[in-house]
C-alpha cells in the first residue's frame, strides 16, 4: 500500500516540479532583461552627462572670452604715451 501511494506522489511531483521550474526559469529570464536594461540607461546617462559637461565647458569658455573682450582697456596711442612722459 505504501509503495503505490509512493508512485502516486511521485508522479504527482513530477509536473509541480516542472511548473516551479519553468517559473523560477522565466523568472531568471526577466530579471536578465531588467538588468541589460538598467546597464543600457546607465550607459545613456553617463553619454549625457558627458556631453552636457561638455556643453558647459564650451559655454564657460565663451563666458570667458566674452567677458575679457569686454574688459581689456583699448592700448593707449603713441600721441597719448608721449604726452605722458
Amino acid at each position: 500500500m505504501f509503495f503505490i501511494i509512493a508512485i502516486v506522489a511521485i508522479a504527482a511531483s513530477i509536473p509541480i516540479t516542472a511548473i516551479v521550474t519553468d517559473h523560477q526559469r522565466r523568472m531568471v529570464r526577466m530579471k536578465k532583461e531588467f538588468i541589460r536594461e538598467e546597464i543600457e540607461l546607465e550607459q545613456i546617462k553617463q553619454q549625457n552627462f558627458i556631453a552636457e559637461t561638455e556643453k558647459m565647458k564650451l559655454e564657460l569658455e565663451k563666458m570667458k572670452l566674452d567677458y575679457t573682450a569686454d574688459h581689456v582697456a583699448p592700448l593707449p596711442e603713441k600721441k597719448e604715451l608721449e604726452q605722458l612722459n
